[in-house]
């Protein structure tokens, strides 16, 4: 099984950029989507975007379209996560995910079925 270690959380001003990662270890994730999510104190958690086993095909949630864009490193085994515009309403602890599929060329943050998380990282938007 993998290991998913996040990292780049922080305090971050409204409006305001950061990228977060997301390295594995311990296997390869040739036949694994990567999914981001998070959760605010009293939500439920969101699936926010995914990105394909072959890295060709991404997808997002309405609340971060356009503002976020993720990404995957295959060759280190690291994803990330780019955010722009940041708000106080994006403020939550955000998880790296695995999507095991034979399909590797597709993803939907509206089919998160998840086999392995990790611990997560805190993102504050401060006004």
């Amino acid at each position: 099984q993998p290991q998913l270690v996040e990292s780049g959380g922080g305090l971050v001003q409204p409006g305001g950029s950061l990228t977060l990662s997301c390295a594995a270890s311990g296997e390869g994730l040739d036949y694994d989507a990567i999914f981001w999510f998070r959760q605010a104190p009293g939500k439920n958690r969101e699936a926010i975007s995914c990105v394909s086993a072959s890295g060709t095909n991404t997808h997002y949630a309405d609340s971060v379209k356009g503002r976020f864009i993720i990404s995957r490193d295959s060759a280190n085994n690291t994803v990330y996560l780019q955010m722009r515009d940041l708000t106080p309403e994006d403020t939550a602890v955000y998880y790296c995910a695995t999507q095991y599929t034979i399909v590797r060329t597709l993803c939907s943050v509206r089919s998160p079925t998840i086999d392995f998380w990790g611990k997560g990282t805190l993102v504050n938007d401060s006004s």
